[in-house]
């Protein structure tokens, strides 16, 4: 069970990127579980140096090779990793899938092709990973035992995992680059015992595999056979790479990706990889192939089994855009494999109208309809996709259904773009619109069997309204596999799961929506000491309820409790702190304003056995990642909870706190646009402002030192951090890491400003800390993936900004990792990037020297 995430299919995706480690990892995974942070083995680190506060004239000798960290922060990266959940479809099972160490460097130092946005492991034909899940067992939810599973592969190596729809099967995708295997795996759940069922899977787009309605078989996609070896680059050219544009085509926004076709040589290797055969296979391992082998980008078959929903690629490519984007064509195939209907042929997006609201044409998010046999769902937008044009309908969102002889039916018609649905059954779904300009969100009920009936609105609002936030419905997976809404009991009733934002921090609930009057019944509401957040209604009549609880020192382990009674909860997992040398560590959210009135929020942490009258201010790392917002309002409202475990990771601020440091995380750096304004127009002055405040705070506290305070960030974060360097004289240093500084690099947009740079020029010139390196007169350390793969973040946006204030007399230091994209993923970066960030906070935060006398504190320039 699982509330559906918010979909962001306005826009093209982008495409794909590394994850920031500890930043996206969730505890409860869906169904279909991808493991993208856990690893076969971690090899042991490098040898180098230890870290140490070395003297700024000997930073070029302490530079050779990799680095460690302090034994603190070395115990940090090496910390046991929480396993990962699946839950099963009955919702009394889950699948634990045990997260190791990190990679080491020669594992993330595999060959890798970046082609047309995606990054590939060519021995294996998948999508460029390098960790993996290590082990797999179940957890029985009614009694809390676990249940061993025999014959697992060694290594394990698993890299996704889904249920079968009836419960009976656990299907795994192996992938090993050692041997070059890429397998699919099955677990009988009767016998407990797990088998090899097909090899040579091809994941470079997508898992690989998917279960069948009937559960009896598995749709795969298969390297081809008789493809024979991958073309070799040309040594010697044949001509120019050539692109043109067409006069008159109107102004279209192009965003800076990366990792793109380069030449025809490129194209033929991207065609070579990504090209699959599909096939059926059956519980005893016998093949069945699917039709021609092809470009596929999305295969899936429709609720009962007898058509399959395709996305192919077609020639010509593009050398500007991604592969998300190059012409395709959506068709449906027949059970054996043959054409039996083409939806949609899709030009190649070789840009939109400007506008984070602008779309393509034609139809998008195509996808079956989970509570019908075969019944295509798609939006078209209504205005040109271009959100300038006046327009009362946006999109319109139709659907046909098999044998696909007849017109589509409309299905909503949307003053906004469609955001998705949510299936439950002929007389109940419900569809999300959502407006970027405005941030304004509705959500309707329909009948999708009854064209009679008019759409009924649930809610309306802001998506920056955290507080009046109602949550997501949640569903289940039916007996084809579909997700569908779960309905109460009496059949009129919905639930619903949220975070609960509040002005005393978050408090996730449940509730239960009646249909007939719209009331909510609250059923489940998180109380202190704890922060508990609902994972699944066990029983339709809501009478169990498995939940995640954790306290400031407690991880977040698995409860079962029954709802309407005193019977305390019963906890199902029991896993340990995984830094108990921190488990000490003191967090309070703390609220201050700024000087417009804008109300922030901030959690300042504090080293075990700190007292700040007894031990007086200590220096501070201060780590943030700046948000758009339409309304004060909304950026005043407090975010996270005082409960929530005090979990150290090495990604972010917090293993400095083991280093003798306060560290104040998150806190909020609003940029608030109202009505017409934007905010982006006025993104110095709050930036600064909300920088100022956040000091005077902790200073006024006791805890820190106004002269002996970083700040750091990652990716915008980053981009924050030298702008408050060459803007302010608050911080006595800097480190950003894998960010943007010259925003004439990404003219057609970038994080959530919609105008292109020949819109907006002062706006583009004035955010770019580039342009002012001349005032950055406080250490700043740069650090960067040399395989950055983050739209805008191209490496060289850290070279030049190094080179400015290298050669304008400033003080800097660039640490390029080899083979890390946006997210640093091998053991060695972590424990360098540790290093090198202890040793600029020891050298010029910790023992930096007092202001002179009559100097005063630091102010804004």
């Amino acid at each position: 069970m699982k509330p559906p995430a918010r979909r962001s299919d306005r826009r093209l995706p982008a495409p794909p990127r590394a994850p920031q480690v500890a930043l996206i990892a969730r505890l409860l995974l869906p169904a279909a579980l991808a493991l993208s942070l856990s690893a076969q083995a971690a090899p042991a680190a490098s040898s180098g140096k230890a870290a140490a506060a070395a003297p700024a004239a000997a930073a070029s000798a302490w530079g050779e090779g990799y680095q460690l960290p302090p034994k603190p922060l070395q115990a940090i990266v090496d910390a046991p990793r929480r396993p990962q959940l699946a839950l099963s479809p009955r919702r009394d099972l889950m699948a634990m899938v045990s997260t190791p160490s990190l990679p080491g460097i020669d594992v993330v130092a595999q060959p890798e092709l970046k082609l047309a946005g995606l990054r590939i492991h060519p021995r294996v034909r998948a999508a460029s990973r390098f960790s993996f899940g290590s082990g797999l067992e179940l957890l029985q939810i009614a009694s809390g035992k676990t249940v061993q599973i025999d014959g697992l592969p060694s290594p394990l190596s698993l890299a996704t995992l889904q249920w079968s729809p009836d419960q009976r099967w656990l299907a795994f995708n192996r992938v090993d680059a050692a041997s070059g295997a890429n397998e699919l795996w099955l677990v009988e759940l009767e016998t407990r015992r797990a088998r090899k069922l097909v090899a040579n899977l091809n994941t470079v787009v997508g898992r690989g595999y998917d279960w069948m309605p009937d559960s009896r078989r598995l749709l795969v996609r298969l390297q081809p056979e008789g493809q024979g070896e991958a073309p070799s680059a040309v040594a010697v050219p044949a001509g120019p790479a050539v692109q043109e544009t067409q006069a008159g085509g109107g102004v279209r926004q192009i965003r800076t990706y990366q990792d793109l076709l380069r030449n025809e040589s490129d194209a033929r290797l991207f065609a070579y990889y990504l090209r699959t055969q599909l096939a059926t296979v059956d519980l005893a391992g016998q093949t069945a192939k699917f039709g021609a082998s092809d470009l596929f980008m999305g295969v899936s078959a429709s609720p009962d089994g007898r058509h399959v929903l395709t996305t192919r690629l077609e020639r010509p490519f593009s050398y500007l855009v991604p592969a998300s984007m190059f012409a395709r064509r959506v068709e449906v195939l027949d059970a054996g494999g043959r054409f039996e209907y083409e939806v949609a042929r899709l030009p190649l997006v070789d840009g939109l109208p400007t506008g984070n609201d602008a779309v393509p044409t034609g139809p998008r998010e195509v996808q079956w309809r989970a509570d019908a046999p075969a019944t295509l769902v798609w939006a078209e937008a209504q205005d040109g996709g271009d959100p300038a044009r006046a327009a009362e309908i946006r999109d319109a969102v139709f659907m046909q259904a098999a044998p696909f002889d007849k017109p589509p039916q409309t299905l909503a018609r949307l003053a906004a773009r469609f955001e998705g649905a949510h299936w439950g059954s002929g007389e109940l779904a419900l569809i999300d619109e959502f407006w970027w300009k405005s941030r304004q969100v509705r959500q309707w009920r329909i009948a999708p069997d009854r064209g009679d009936r008019a759409p009924e609105l649930l809610r309306e609002g802001s998506s920056e309204d955290r507080y009046n936030d109602p949550g997501t419905p949640m569903t289940v997976m039916d007996a084809a596999g579909g997700e569908r809404l779960l309905t109460g009991a009496d059949g009129n009733s919905l639930y619903y799961i949220g975070d609960g934002a509040s002005a005393e921090g978050d408090r996730p609930f449940l509730d239960r929506l009646d249909l007939s009057d719209k009331r909510r019944t609250r059923l489940f509401h998180s109380q202190a000491p704890y922060f508990e957040r609902p994972v699944a209604v066990l029983d339709d009549a809501a009478k169990g309820l498995l939940t995640l609880r954790e306290s400031p020192t407690e991880p977040a382990n698995l409860q079962r409790r029954e709802l309407g009674g005193d019977a305390a909860p019963v906890a199902l997992t029991h896993f340990p702190h995984p830094t108990p040398q921190l488990r000490d560590i003191k967090k309070e959210l703390i609220r201050y304003k700024r000087n417009d009135g804008v109300e922030l929020t901030a959690n300042l942490y504090l080293p075990p056995d700190y007292d700040a009258k007894r031990d007086g201010p200590l220096p501070m790392l201060m780590y943030a990642y700046p948000a758009e917002f339409k309304s004060a309002d909304a950026a005043s409202q407090v975010i996270g909870s005082p409960y929530e475990f005090n979990a150290v990771s090495y990604w972010g601020p917090l293993p400095y706190l083991a280093m003798g440091y306060a560290v104040l995380d998150n806190p909020t750096m609003p940029i608030v646009g109202e009505g017409e304004r934007e905010p982006n127009d006025t993104y110095i002055q709050q930036l600064t402002a909300s920088a100022q405040a956040a000091v005077d705070e902790v200073v006024r506290r006791g805890v820190a030192d106004r002269n002996r305070i970083a700040v750091s960030g990652h990716s915008y974060g980053a981009f924050m951090t030298a702008n408050l360097l060459a803007h302010t004289r608050l911080f006595k240093a800097g480190i950003a890491r894998s960010g943007a500084y010259n925003r004439t690099l990404t003219p057609f947009g970038f994080q959530a400003e919609e105008r292109n740079y020949w819109q907006a020029q002062p706006t583009y010139e004035a955010m770019s800390p580039f342009n002012f390196a001349d005032k950055i007169k406080d250490p700043l350390l740069l650090i960067h993936g040399e395989q950055d793969n983050n739209s805008g973040t191209f490496p060289i946006q850290s070279e030049r900004m190094y080179a400015a204030i290298k050669g304008l007399g400033g003080k800097a230091r660039l640490v390029m990792l080899p083979n890390e994209s946006h997210g640093y993923r091998a053991r060695e970066s972590i424990l360098h990037l540790l290093a090198e960030t202890n040793r600029w906070l020891e050298t010029y935060v910790k023992n930096a020297k007092p202001e002179a006398a009559g100097q005063g504190t630091k102010a804004a320039k």
